[in-house]
């Protein structure tokens, strides 16, 4: 990299993150401590910390920053917790959960996603993930969780994603239409859900959770 990486993980956590209302300093230790250059593909290494999202192959992206830091942050992760994350991509987001977590699973649908991910991971010692290659939409966990995050669109939530939330658990997951969808945090009480909309953007959609076309004559 051409780039003082130091320096630009530096301001990534402090012109970026920070002034985005990301205070929790779990969540900073933790963006700063994950070598986020480590994650980025090589053509897009010098834009490791740009405030932008970048492509990873088979037309998903990851995520800017920011969105990173809104999404950990919203999780309100514990030590003890176990937590689910739906969509591996390149592993970075996969790195911060399980920094913060006791334990995590993290599927994904493409095969390379998640042999770069434990491969990175790996590097790391961050031994406390569990990698599943398969459909996160006919995916069955065989548990719940405290904490779920789901790292691609969904049009509506699926209610599998309700029912592996344990009571008190939370789900981070962005919904809606694009290009205006609505990320939201998911709590489960004893009544139902407790919906936190935390803000507005536009991502790829989870493969199979994208709007149905409807047409007519």
């Amino acid at each position: 990299m051409t780039m003082n990486v130091e320096h630009a993980r530096h301001a990534m956590i402090e012109q970026q993150v920070r002034p985005w209302d990301i205070v929790d300093l779990q969540v900073l230790a933790a963006m700063s401590a994950v070598p986020r250059e480590n994650f980025v593909p090589a053509a897009y290494r010098d834009l490791a910390f740009a405030d932008t999202a970048l492509p990873i192959g088979h037309g998903e992206t990851m995520f800017k920053p920011v969105l990173e830091g809104r999404m950990l942050q919203a999780l309100k992760l514990q030590a003890n917790d176990e937590v689910l994350e739906v969509g591996t991509g390149s592993g970075y987001i996969t790195a911060c959960l399980a920094s913060l977590c006791r334990s995590l699973v993290t599927v994904d649908l493409h095969a390379d996603f998640i042999a770069g991910a434990k491969e990175r991971l790996a590097a790391l010692d961050l031994n406390n993930v569990r990698f599943e290659q398969a459909d996160a939409l006919a995916f069955d966990p065989g548990q719940q969780f405290d904490a779920i995050a789901v790292t691609g669109a969904v049009t509506d939530v699926p209610p599998s994603f309700l029912n592996w939330l344990r009571p008190g658990g939370r789900l981070f997951i962005i919904r809606g239409q694009s290009p205006v969808q609505e990320a939201v945090c998911l709590t489960r009480t004893a009544q139902g859900f407790d919906t936190e909309s935390l803000f507005e953007t536009d991502i790829p959609y989870l493969v199979g959770a994208q709007p149905v076309d409807r047409f007519s004559l």
